[in-house]
């Protein structure tokens, strides 16, 4: 059985609830997480994203597997590696209980056996949801890379910023970069996650969600210190209004065919 078949009923959950936004862990106070977590369970957010550094890769050193496995909530883990030669370490974050792992394109020799090798895995805390596989592309990568691994992903993140340094902005290319990607997964006949991840405010999330995005990541935005259970409200109303907005679009598009 291929992998994506093992992944569907996560995709199709996600892809149903589409556009959604995975929140970033790394900038909430850990030392109220729980609290902390319980806000994001009440406002309605469905991913919590960490980003995993070593050091080596990116110049700041974050979290590991104890820290995901320790992280109690039913929200999905959405981990994001941003580590060198991820091949050996991905099952202790599967052990851990991430439900989606991404992958810096970047960072390894041998992407496409990572993918595999992630395909293989299960799923540690609902063995039939699966896995979700993705990779991340830093902004001066470029998009056809990607063309021998859809087979074997669900979901690309093109980064908005470089990774691993703090108070950059969004980066205007995203925007057409985000075109070009969704352009050459209908042409691949493919149905994948197309994602950002980097620089999202209060300020620019509503022209981000306008972006024809699945998954937009924000941290700081949310857990600014101050009231992240109004801050998640507002970003989750954003990217709600931009779909709906998206959708009677697409209605009067069809309409004008008849």
């Amino acid at each position: 059985m291929q992998a994506e078949n093992v992944s569907k009923p996560l995709f199709d959950e996600l892809r149903a609830k589409s556009p959604l936004i995975s929140v970033g862990i790394l900038t909430a106070d850990l030392m109220s997480l729980g609290s902390e977590l319980k806000l994001m369970e009440r406002a309605g957010v469905r991913l919590l994203h960490v980003d995993v550094m070593d050091g080596c890769f990116c110049p700041m050193m974050t979290v590991g597997p104890v820290f995901v496995k320790a992280v109690k909530t039913s929200l999905l883990k959405d981990v994001h590696l941003l580590i060198d030669e991820p091949l050996n370490k991905l099952e202790s974050y599967v052990a851990a209980g991430a439900d989606m792992i991404t992958v810096q394109l970047e960072s390894c020799r041998h992407i496409h056996r990572v993918l595999q090798a992630l395909g293989e895995m299960t799923n540690a805390n609902d063995s039939d949801r699966g896995i979700l596989r993705g990779i991340a592309l830093n902004p001066g990568t470029p998009l056809d890379v990607i063309a021998p691994l859809m087979d074997e992903l669900e979901m690309v993140f093109l980064l908005a910023v470089n990774p691993g340094w703090s108070g950059q902005k969004f980066i205007p290319s995203t925007r057409l970069r985000l075109r070009q990607l969704k352009e050459m997964i209908r042409a691949a006949g493919k149905d994948i996650l197309a994602s950002v991840d980097g620089g999202v405010t209060r300020n620019n999330i509503a022209e981000v969600s306008r972006m024809d995005v699945d998954i937009i990541v924000t941290g700081s935005a949310v857990f600014d210190g101050k009231a992240p259970l109004e801050n998640a409200r507002f970003m989750l109303s954003a990217v709600g209004d931009a779909a709906k907005a998206s959708q009677t679009t697409s209605v009067k598009q069809q309409q004008g065919k008849l």
